[in-house]
């Protein structure tokens, strides 16, 4: 091996990113979320904390990761290789984390529920080299042109640390053609300058994801979002003018029932006048053990339904006055609607209306095999739970989806859709 093995070291990656940096290098400038206070979000509630990473963390983790890839290249990107390579490294006294990497873990409570806990298993809190392996992996099958640096909010930084940054990663990894970043409205808009942005676009940045959720005010506010529809607006358009392309994600169900109508026409509005270059759909998930669920729970907040989450969608795409990208990428969405704003308004909003234009029966098996599609896309097959549940109903070689009871196949569909990564 022309990489010494026992100088080779893991490096942190970033759990959370967007789906389309699923197969991206990822790197952590920063550790979590300092805002952490909207009620919807389970990711950072429990016990895991803001930090601020050294520039010469981040750039030794990069160099790390470079080793790592070395060491593959020599073998070949396989993840079968994977067992007698780690092995050959850790027999040689490689793989251990250093006192650099010490801080403290998060600290989960024992009580926490289980779907809870099975989200939190897939934070990779300070990874292992199986996990940085497996990551450059990814990367590289996944075509090794783009790169992901998290955490929740990159845009705090300063350009002269970001710009370090991807001097160093480009230097490493040539191959890389796009970096991306997490970023809040309220930060592109208050906290950084026009110069600043450009900065950062000049540095190599390519594009920022907003989390936009809703253009209400009052559902902004009820979520403890910590930023307004003018945030947004302005954090767009700023970042756009500054050479930054700007994608905007947004929450259909937020609402509830009571601001249902108010936040489609509200965020429709938002992403009209901030024009983002995406627009994409994460439908609302509520999870355990967040503040959200307690106000459900107290009544202080009624979910929408399926069908009121899919009116809200149409209410944006047909209102959405800007020439914008459609994407629904997320295993939370009933529906599949992707398209070019305006050019594919009439057929996404067909495409919605073939849905309202079922029977309730007719929606209650689509919703359920919706939700088993997704199940299926993100893991690759049905875990033995769920084929339990159909056992009574299989007729063949398949379920008599016309044979579940209406009450059963809601709950089955719940089920579902609560092993749902979104």
């Amino acid at each position: 091996m022309a990489v010494n093995p026992s100088e080779i070291r893991p490096f942190e990656i970033c759990s959370i990113r967007p789906p389309t940096e699923n197969y991206s290098l990822t790197f952590r400038l920063t550790r979590n979320c300092y805002w952490n206070k909207c009620k919807f979000c389970p990711a950072y509630k429990f016990g895991f904390r803001f930090s601020k990473r050294s520039l010469e963390d981040v750039l030794r983790d990069v160099r790390r990761a470079r080793m790592i890839d070395e060491a593959l290249a020599e073998r070949g990107y396989h993840y079968h290789e994977l067992p007698g390579l780690i092995e050959e490294i850790r027999t040689a006294g490689g793989g251990s984390r250093s006192e650099e990497d010490d801080y403290p873990s998060p600290e989960i409570p024992e009580d926490l529920d289980p779907r809870l806990s099975w989200f939190l298993s897939w934070f990779k809190e300070k990874p292992g080299l199986p996990d940085s392996f497996s990551h450059i992996i990814s990367w590289r099958v996944g075509g090794g042109k783009t790169c992901f640096l998290g955490d929740a909010d990159s845009l705090v930084l300063k350009p002269e640390f970001l710009g370090g940054v991807l001097r160093e990663i480009g230097e490493h990894f040539p191959s890389i053609e796009r970096f991306t970043v997490y970023g809040r409205t309220r930060s592109a808009a208050r906290v950084r300058s026009s110069e600043d942005l450009e900065a950062f676009a000049e540095a190599g940045l390519h594009r920022v994801h907003f989390g936009i959720e809703s253009g209400s005010d009052a559902v902004l506010d009820f979520v403890q979002k910590g930023e307004t529809r003018q945030d947004h607006i302005e954090g767009c358009i700023k970042t756009r003018e500054s050479g930054l392309s700007c994608s905007a994600y947004v929450m259909p169900g937020l609402g509830g029932v009571r601001w249902s109508e108010e936040h489609a026409h509200e965020t429709a509005d938002v992403i009209s006048r901030a024009e983002p270059d995406y627009v994409r759909i994460r439908s609302l998930v509520i999870f355990p053990q967040t503040p959200l669920e307690e106000a459900r729970k107290s009544g202080e907040f009624e979910e929408a339904d399926d069908e009121q989450v899919v009116r809200e969608i149409r209410t944006m795409i047909g209102e959405i006055n800007a020439q914008t990208v459609i994407v629904s990428d997320s295993a939370a969405n009933l529906l599949s609607v992707n398209g070019n704003l305006p050019e594919d308004r009439r057929r996404m909003l067909d495409e919605i209306d073939r849905y309202l234009d079922r029977s309730p029966r007719e929606k209650l098996e689509f919703n359920l095999k919706s939700r088993l599609n997704s199940f299926i896309s993100q893991y690759g097959g049905l875990s033995g739970d769920i084929l339990e549940l159909f056992r009574p109903y299989v007729r063949g070689d398949h379920a008599d989806f016309s044979a579940i009871p209406e009450e059963e196949i809601r709950g089955m569909t719940d089920y579902v859709k609560g092993k749902l990564m979104p």
